[in-house]
């Protein structure tokens, strides 16, 4: 089996990439949305995380309000580092969980996990392949405002906290670049695709 780190920048089209890999086969695991899950009551990362930020971050029904937390911890490195340390380990650990059930089932199979930041972390490293999808920094932005309904100033103020998507590129095995038209994207993904499986063999 083969597992690949899909990551990219803010916008910068990584779940287009991801969609695409999954309907070619791939089995896709989303690491935001393991975050979503190991936040909600219940989840690993839920007590630690009232008990660190507070009872102002629960909705009326007791679920975390998701910007509310990230409000808190935007603007102040020590509590994203923080709230990474409560998420992350949790979601590594489905994350690794997923990836073996699927190697059981399949295999000669290919695992991507699509993350936002593989690459500041050093997680890419536990992976086979590392892809990093890429656009205009324009693109990153107008894509961003429209996708979250932020303004231009939030958009590149998401876009300063993050590695430049340039240097990125340099851990990468594949780079796709969607900033063209999405048959464009698709058939890059297709070609990196065909590039996996035949390392493979």
């Amino acid at each position: 089996m083969l597992t690949v780190g899909l990551t990219g920048g803010l916008a910068s089209g990584k779940s287009h990439v991801g969609h695409y890999l999954e309907d070619l086969g791939c089995f896709l695991i989303k690491a935001d949305e393991l975050g979503h899950m190991v936040l909600m009551p219940g989840g690993e990362a839920y007590n630690a995380t009232v008990a660190e930020f507070g009872e102002t971050i629960l909705n009326p029904e007791g679920t975390i309000d998701r910007r509310r937390l990230a409000g808190l911890v935007f603007n102040d490195p020590d509590r994203l580092e923080k709230l990474n340390r409560i998420v992350h380990p949790s979601v590594r650990k489905r994350t690794e969980s997923l990836i073996a059930g699927f190697k059981a089932r399949q295999p000669g199979g290919i695992a991507v996990v699509e993350a936002a930041i593989l690459v500041e972390t050093g997680s890419h490293k536990r992976y086979d392949r590392l892809i990093v999808a890429v656009c205009t920094e324009e693109q990153q932005i107008q894509r961003a405002m429209e996708r979250d309904g932020i303004t231009r100033d939030e958009a590149m103020a998401r876009l300063r906290r993050q590695l430049p998507l340039q240097e990125k590129i340099k851990y990468a095995d594949y780079v796709i670049d969607t900033s063209g038209a999405r048959e464009d994207t698709a058939a890059q993904t297709r070609a990196v695709y065909e590039k996996l499986r035949s390392s493979q063999q």
